[in-house]
C-alpha cells in the first residue's frame, strides 16, 4: 500500500512526464527584410524538407536572390537541423503566390499557385485573366524543367496538386466563366475546378462544381480505386450542380468523383451557423476524416456543441461520406485546423493556429501540459486517441502572431511546424524593427516564415536510414538520400558485372541526383563513399512507359 509520500512522488513524476511530453527540438525563421508567406511543406527522404511560399523581399536577410516582380514564388530546402541547403525564386512581373508543392516520381517537385503576372521575367506564358494557375515541374535541385499557365478571363485560386500515376490533378477554385482554358460556364461566385493533366501539364479532362455564391475548395486527396475527394467550403443553395442542402451560413461541401472527374456523390454538413472545411484525410483503416472550423451549435449535423467561440470541428465517415463520429475541441476565442497526421500507433496530431488563448481558469499550472501565450495567435497541437480522447495539447509562439500552415511527420518521427510569424516591432536606433520573443528567437523582417521541429518524447526513436533511394524503381533518374553529415565524398554507378558507369564528387549534400537515362532496363548498385562511411544501395532501372 502506498504512503501518503509514496503517492505524492508517484504524482508528482506523472506530471513532471506529462510536462515533458513535447520538446522544441530547434526553431527557425527565414525571410527578408520585409514579407514572406509560407503556404505549403513537404518532408524529403534525406530527412529535410522544403518549404513553398511567397516573398516580397529583396536579397536581404537570409534571402540570396532578387525579386522580378511583386511577390514571387520562394521555394527553400532544408536539411534535418534547419539549415539551409538551396533556394529558388520564381516569378513575374506582377504578384505570383505559391500555394502548394508536391513530389514527382522522378524526385523532382511540382509547384502550383496563383499568378497574376503576364509574359516576362520567369513567366513564359500571357495571363488570361486576373489570376490564373501557375504549375511549374522543378528538377531535384529545384532547376525549372517546363511550366504551364492555365486560366481564364476571371480568376482562379489553386489550391492542392495530387500526383497520379500518369500525371496531375490540379484542384481549386474558379470565378471565371466558360473562355480560354475553361471548357465549362462557371455556376456563382466560385466554383470548385479540377484538372487533370498529363505529365506535361497537357489537360485531359476537367470538372466544375458549384452553386449561385461561393464554393471554395480547401482540399482535395487521392483514392485507391484513382478516384478523388474534393473538400471546402460552400454557401451556396441546392442550385447549379450542388444538390445537398444548405444547412447554416455556410457547410462543408465534400465530393467524391471518379477517375474521369464523373460526379459519385456529395454532402453538406453543417449546423445552423458557419461551418468551414479545410483538412482531409484518408485515414490507415480506410475511414475519412474532414476537419475544419465551427462556430455552429447543436443543430443539424453536428452533434457536439462549441464551449469558445469558434472550435475545431472533426468529423469521421466512410468512403461514402456516412458520418460515423464527431468531436469539437476548443483552444481559444478562434481556433482553425491546418492539419491532421495519422500516427503508426493509432494515436493522431491536430494542429492550427488559436486566437485569444487563455489560461485555462481553476487550472492547475502543474497539470495542464499547454504552454499559453499572450500573442495576437500561435501555433497549437493537440494529440488525440482513435476516440478522440486528448492526450496532450501544446501551444508554440510569440508576443507577435503565428499562423501555422500545416505540419508534417519528419522521417526522424518528430514533428515539423511550419507557417508563417509576424512578429512584434521595436524602435531601435530611431528605426521600427521586427523583434523576437517566448518561444521565437530570430526576427528578420515583418513576417517570415517560422519552422518549429516538436520532439514527442512519448513516441519510440524512429531508427535512421543511412542510406535511401527515391524513387526507387526509377524511371530516368534517381536520388540518394544520405542519412547522416559529412564533408566531401565520391559516388559511383555499377551494373551488376562489376563495371563502373559513372563517378563523380559530392561535396556534403544530403540529397545525391543520379542520372540513369542511358542505362537499359535492369539492376544497379551505387556506391557513395565519404568521410565518414561507405554505403551502397540497389537501384531498378524500369522502363520509360506509362
Amino acid at each position: 500500500m502506498h504512503t501518503t509520500k509514496q503517492l505524492f512522488i508517484w504524482c508528482l513524476s506523472c506530471i513532471v512526464s506529462s510536462m515533458s511530453a513535447q520538446k522544441i527540438t530547434w526553431e527557425k525563421s527565414m525571410g527578408g527584410k520585409h514579407a514572406e508567406y509560407l503556404a505549403d511543406v513537404i518532408p524529403t527522404a534525406d530527412y529535410g524538407f522544403l518549404l513553398a511560399g511567397s516573398s516580397l523581399s529583396g536579397k536581404t536577410g537570409t534571402k540570396d536572390q532578387n525579386n522580378k516582380g511583386n511577390l514571387d514564388f520562394w521555394l527553400w530546402k532544408m536539411n534535418e537541423h534547419g539549415e539551409p541547403e538551396w533556394q529558388k525564386s520564381y516569378g513575374g512581373e506582377a504578384m505570383d503566390l505559391l500555394k502548394t508543392i508536391a513530389p514527382t516520381p522522378d524526385g523532382g517537385f511540382i509547384l502550383g499557385g496563383d499568378s497574376f503576372s503576364d509574359k516576362g521575367a520567369d513567366k513564359t506564358q500571357p495571363a488570361y485573366g486576373q489570376a490564373d494557375y501557375w504549375i511549374l515541374k522543378l528538377d531535384a535541385a529545384g532547376n525549372l524543367e517546363w511550366q504551364r499557365t492555365i486560366g481564364s478571363e476571371g480568376q482562379e485560386q489553386i489550391k492542392k496538386i495530387l500526383v497520379t500515376p500518369d500525371g496531375y490533378l490540379i484542384a481549386g477554385s474558379s470565378a471565371s466563366s466558360k473562355a480560354f482554358d475553361k471548357t465549362e460556364e462557371n455556376y456563382g461566385a466560385l466554383d470548385y475546378w479540377v484538372i487533370k493533366t498529363d505529365r506535361k501539364g497537357t489537360i485531359q479532362w476537367q470538372k466544375t462544381f458549384g452553386g449561385s455564391y461561393n464554393d471554395i475548395l480547401e482540399d482535395a486527396i487521392a483514392l485507391p480505386d484513382g478516384g478523388f475527394i474534393l473538400g471546402g467550403y460552400s454557401n451556396s443553395p441546392s442550385d447549379g450542380t450542388k444538390t445537398a442542402t444548405l444547412n447554416g451560413m455556410g457547410d462543408f461541401w465534400v465530393l467524391r468523383i471518379d477517375k474521369k472527374g464523373e460526379l459519385l456523390w456529395q454532402k453538406s454538413y453543417g449546423g445552423a451557423q458557419d461551418d468551414h472545411l479545410t483538412v482531409l484525410l484518408l485515414k490507415t483503416n480506410g475511414s475519412l476524416w474532414m476537419g475544419g472550423h465551427s462556430n455552429s451549435e447543436t443543430d443539424n449535423d453536428k452533434t457536439t456543441a462549441n464551449k469558445q467561440g469558434t472550435d475545431i470541428w472533426l468529423l469521421q465517415t466512410d468512403l461514402d461520406g456516412v458520418v460515423q463520429w464527431q468531436d469539437t475541441y476548443n483552444i481559444g476565442a478562434y481556433d482553425l485546423l491546418s492539419s491532421i497526421i495519422d500516427n503508426k500507433d493509432g494515436t493522431y496530431l491536430l494542429s492550427g493556429f488559436a486566437k485569444g488563448i487563455t489560461q485555462k481558469k481553476g487550472a492547475n499550472p502543474l497539470l495542464d501540459s499547454t504552454k499559453y501565450k499572450n500573442g495576437t495567435a500561435d501555433y497549437v497541437a493537440l494529440k488525440i486517441n482513435e476516440k478522440g480522447d486528448i492526450l496532450w495539447d501544446k501551444s508554440v509562439g510569440s508576443e507577435g502572431e503565428e499562423v501555422l500552415v500545416k505540419t508534417v511527420l519528419m522521417r526522424d518521427g518528430a514533428y515539423l511546424m511550419c507557417g508563417t510569424s509576424k512578429a512584434p516591432t521595436v524602435l531601435s536606433m530611431g528605426k521600427q524593427t521586427a523583434a523576437a520573443s517566448k518561444d521565437r528567437n530570430t526576427a528578420i523582417g515583418s513576417t517570415d516564415f517560422w519552422v518549429v521541429k516538436l520532439k514527442d518524447e512519448q513516441k519510440p526513436d524512429t531508427p535512421k536510414v543511412l542510406i535511401d533511394a527515391y524513387p526507387n524503381p526509377a524511371l530516368s533518374y534517381t536520388n540518394i538520400a544520405i542519412g547522416y553529415d559529412y564533408t566531401s565524398g565520391t559516388a559511383s554507378v555499377v551494373d551488376l558485372s562489376g563495371k563502373t558507369l559513372q563517378r563523380f564528387d559530392i561535396n556534403g549534400s544530403r540529397t545525391i541526383p543520379v542520372d540513369l537515362s542511358n542505362y537499359p532496363e535492369g539492376i544497379y548498385i551505387v556506391n557513395i563513399k565519404t568521410n565518414v562511411q561507405n554505403d551502397g544501395v540497389k537501384i531498378i532501372k524500369s522502363s520509360n512507359k506509362n
